[in-house]
């Protein structure tokens, strides 16, 4: 099948030529150390193949916020060792990533050589995607790749301008995370499904209105369904709710309806007096039987059964956020059970789920579903644009 962007398969001979890789190496460090290797190993694949097909591997990234100034705190010389054992390479050090010192770095790199380049956010420039530091990059490589998909909703230099002025191509991280975009949004296999969970309606308004008029589905949890209930008139105590947005969530039931989506929202509800773990006060019951000093927290069993009954009859699930309050037992149960149901039918070949955002991959590795759905995203920002339905300008450029 032909992509709508170029992929290392596209690159033909690269022996001795420099190659601009784009990574997310903004790791969290923990005294001094890596906490959480994810994205280096995420690196991997991309930064092998390219060394080991001869190129000179010149990997761009940023770190932290520096704000356009040199601080050695952020420096990317502390990722240097981390990422060689990652690799089971040598990874050099390149105290720049344009001008003299860049290109000092480069001249004593063999073919198959793998370097850091310093924090391309030392540069003012960076988040502006000046076009002098653009020019400045881009002469020193032959080629652009763009491996980091959670920073491709920055128009940023070196995430989205230097792909205007080197020959550039997807990075098999980035091209994974492409087609399991593809496959769940943009060319899905019907009916689809979307699990849209978290705490405030706010903060995924563009998401909900633009997944109304993209799956027969929409399955809302999380504090988000308080308000959709609220608007629908259930009484639901002291919950946390948006009240001021009901006549938002009664528009997008509007567009549902006209899209011909069914939104799901629970009917019955695990409730309690305080926001605690395992409190006493914890009941399950029917939605319209939540007492005043009562706060909705999780969805309840008979409406997990339910929820599960409509994944089975979908082929394709997007999944972002939680159902309930996850982090905090027994308030975790219905997240669990929808993901172990989801992964089960992954497994089986009934299902194509795509899920992402940092919640998202908290709980359902908390369910231990994680491994069977078909890709779990580890990019935030860039996956909820995405779910917007937002064009994001480091994917854009690539397809230019």
């Amino acid at each position: 099948m032909t992509k709508p962007f170029k992929t290392l398969d596209d690159m033909g001979d690269i022996h001795g030529k420099v190659v601009l890789v784009r990574e997310d190496l903004n790791v969290p460090m923990q005294d001094g150390s890596v906490s959480d290797d994810t994205r280096l190993r995420s690196a991997m694949p991309t930064v092998l193949e390219l060394a080991d097909r001869g190129a000179k591997v010149l990997i761009l990234a940023h770190f932290g916020r520096p704000k356009g100034q040199k601080n050695p705190e952020y420096s990317l010389s502390k990722i240097t060792r981390p990422l060689s054992q990652v690799l089971g390479r040598e990874v050099q050090f390149v105290p720049d990533c344009q001008g003299d010192a860049a290109t000092d770095g480069i001249a004593v790199m063999r073919p198959g050589d793998i370097a850091i380049l310093e924090n391309t956010r030392f540069h003012a420039g960076e988040e502006k995607n000046d076009p002098v530091l653009v020019d400045a990059m881009a002469a020193i490589a032959d080629l652009y790749v763009n491996d980091a998909f959670s920073a491709a909703h920055r128009a940023h230099a070196s995430t989205a301008g230097i792909a205007h002025k080197l020959p550039s191509f997807a990075g098999r991280a980035m091209e994974r995370e492409l087609d399991a975009l593809q496959a769940a949004l943009g060319t899905p296999v019907k009916p689809v499904a979307a699990v849209v969970g978290g705490a405030k309606v706010s903060t995924k308004l563009d998401v909900l209105n633009h997944l109304v008029t993209k799956v027969d589905h929409l399955i809302i949890g999380g504090g988000m369904a308080n308000t959709f209930l609220h608007a629908r008139g259930v009484d639901i105590g002291k919950s946390l709710c948006e009240k001021d947005l009901a006549a938002t969530a009664d528009a997008i039931f509007d567009a549902a309806e006209a899209a011909g989506c069914t939104i799901h929202l629970p009917y019955d509800v695990v409730v309690a007096k305080e926001f605690a773990a395992n409190p006493p006060s914890v009941r399950t019951c029917n939605v319209h039987e939540v007492a005043a000093d009562e706060m909705i927290l999780d969805v309840g069993p008979a409406a997990v059964e339910a929820l599960a009954d409509v994944l089975k009859t979908c082929r394709t699930l997007v999944w972002n956020g939680p159902l309930g309050a996850f982090e905090i037992p027994p308030f975790d149960t219905a997240t669990v059970a929808l993901a172990r149901t989801a992964a089960a039918l992954t497994k089986e070949g009934q299902l194509t789920s795509v899920a992402g955002g940092g919640d998202t991959v908290a709980a359902l590795n908390h369910a231990g579903a994680a491994a069977d759905f078909t890709f779990v995203s580890t990019a935030g920002g860039a996956f909820l644009e995405w779910m917007e339905g937002k064009d994001l300008p480091g994917v854009k450029a690539l397809m230019a």
